[in-house]
């Protein structure tokens, strides 16, 4: 359990509080510091002592410092204030309560928590209840009426400040923004972490950046393995071919009206031979076919767009790593990559960590690399110069191109043969093999529906060939993990 003190922050009033975090395995809980009776006469229980903006103090007839006696005529001075609120609650539209006057509320009642409370009574001796130096509150108060003969000392009600319960956030499925809402800028020092449902922390503020890096790791940390536990127990129900890889939530950017960039979330699923795109995370088995895109790992590009290291070394990453660029990078998000898929369409996400951003490389390389070889081969309907043919990418053959009606062979090369390509970005591709017998090099042209699936595919088994020769390969390949764990 990490717990630690932060600011609840209002966006709208600018104002912020001081809020008390409990985080678990399973659980963000978000306190707040309140003032409870912890003992003293039954019927101080009931004694309004704060109803900002209530109907109560709309009324003008109730005070802090009255006591509930009666609610519709029914007796509530032996009652608890759950009893009473409850009844209250569930009192009908219109409400008859009786209230006494008992005494004048402590001082430090009157004050919002966490307010400056009155300056010390030097004279007295004493100072504010709400700032001694102890958890209990209970000290003279200013202006307090005298006890009566039959309330003794031993009776009057004691008070202490204490954390309470306001929000649990269950963290399985939750999603972190470290963003303003329909910007593409940072909070300072801040993020809010979201519910499966929606339900929201607020902008939970800290003091330093440390401490927001700190909080911000560990629940990461805490969704992560609980996502890890949902996807452990889904692959026991379900078949060697037919395994969740990964998946987790990101932010896709999505072209607004006004050519403006948005965000919105998505959740985002790696497995058996499928990516999937959800708007919400599948909870149940009939949920994996409710996806907004289902797309064959096969024929689909991972490709790395944005890392910042630091702020000057966007420029080095930008020239010397390799990164793709066919995207306009106007935006401030850093940690982005993108799907490219087939006829030429694409996806552009942001993660918020960079150790996130080397999670899902890995894992798509992963996830690629295992539907290569399951799949074994993928052949394609093609034509060239009028003929029909099949075009076939094996994972143990290479290269086979046959006549689609007598099935006859017309040539076939294996992966180490490729030296090289060029298509002309619509359906024409040539691919240029050399001849191990000649060692000339020999052209080979063709046209599909959709050229971009097919390469993406020949790129998906070459990779998954050399990754199943070279088991560092993966590794050296690793843009975000190479440079993002190590900063």
């Amino acid at each position: 359990t990490k717990t630690g003190i932060a600011l609840l922050y209002d966006e709208v009033s600018e104002n912020a509080y001081d809020i008390r975090l409990k985080l678990t395995k399973e659980v963000l809980t978000i306190q707040k510091q309140d003032v409870v009776c912890v003992s003293g006469s039954d019927h101080s229980a009931n004694v309004i002592y704060s109803f900002c903006n209530s109907t109560a103090e709309q009324t003008g007839m109730l005070f802090i410092g009255d006591a509930i006696i009666q609610v519709n005529g029914i007796n509530v001075e032996s009652a608890t204030h759950e009893e009473v609120v409850h009844l209250l609650r569930n009192a009908g539209d219109e409400v008859t309560i009786t209230v006494q006057y008992l005494r004048e509320a402590p001082s430090f009642l009157k004050l919002p928590l966490g307010s400056p409370g009155p300056s010390s009574d030097h004279s007295s001796g004493a100072s504010s209840p709400l700032f001694d130096s102890g958890l209990h509150l209970n000290g003279n108060s200013i202006n307090t009426a005298p006890s009566s003969p039959s309330s003794p000392i031993a009776n009057e009600p004691k008070y202490e400040k204490r954390w309470l319960d306001t929000l649990s956030i269950p963290l399985l499925m939750a999603r972190i923004s470290r963003y303003k809402t329909g910007t593409d800028k940072l909070r300072s020092n801040a993020f809010e972490v979201l519910a499966l449902d929606g339900v929201s922390t607020g902008i939970l503020q800290f003091y330093t950046a440390q401490e927001n890096a700190d909080w911000l790791r560990a629940m990461s940390t805490n969704i992560s393995d609980l996502t890890l536990q949902n996807m452990k127990m889904a692959n026991k129900c379900s078949s060697p071919s037919d395994q969740v890889i990964h998946m987790g939530w990101v932010n896709e950017r999505i072209e607004g009206i006004d050519s403006s960039q948005l965000y919105k979330f998505k959740f985002l699923a790696l497995k058996g031979s499928s990516f999937y795109i959800f708007s919400t995370p599948p909870v149940s088995t009939l949920d994996w076919v409710r996806a907004e895109k289902i797309y064959n790992l096969c024929e689909v590009l991972f490709k790395i767009h944005k890392l910042w290291l630091t702020d000057d070394y966007w420029l080095q990453a930008n020239l010397y790593l390799g990164i793709h660029q066919d995207f306009d990078l106007e935006d401030q998000r850093p940690y982005c990559f993108s799907i490219m898929v087939g006829h030429g369409k694409s996806h552009y996400f942001n993660v918020e960590l960079g150790s996130e951003l080397a999670v899902w490389e890995k894992s798509f390389q992963r996830a690629i690399f295992l539907e290569v070889q399951r799949t074994g081969s993928k052949t394609y309907m093609c034509s060239w110069q009028g003929d029909t043919l099949c075009f076939t990418v094996d994972f143990a053959l290479g290269f086979t191109c046959f006549d689609s009606k007598t099935k006859n062979v017309l040539w076939r090369f294996k992966f180490s043969q490729l030296k090289g390509s060029s298509d002309d970005g619509k359906t024409r591709v040539k691919l240029l093999f050399q001849n191990l017998d000649t060692k000339q090099i020999e052209t080979k042209e063709l046209e599909f529906q959709d050229l971009t699936a097919v390469l993406h595919c020949i790129h998906s088994f070459i990779a998954a060939k050399v990754a199943s020769v070279d088991p560092v390969f993966i590794d050296s390949q690793s843009i975000a993990r190479k440079y993002m764990y190590s900063n």
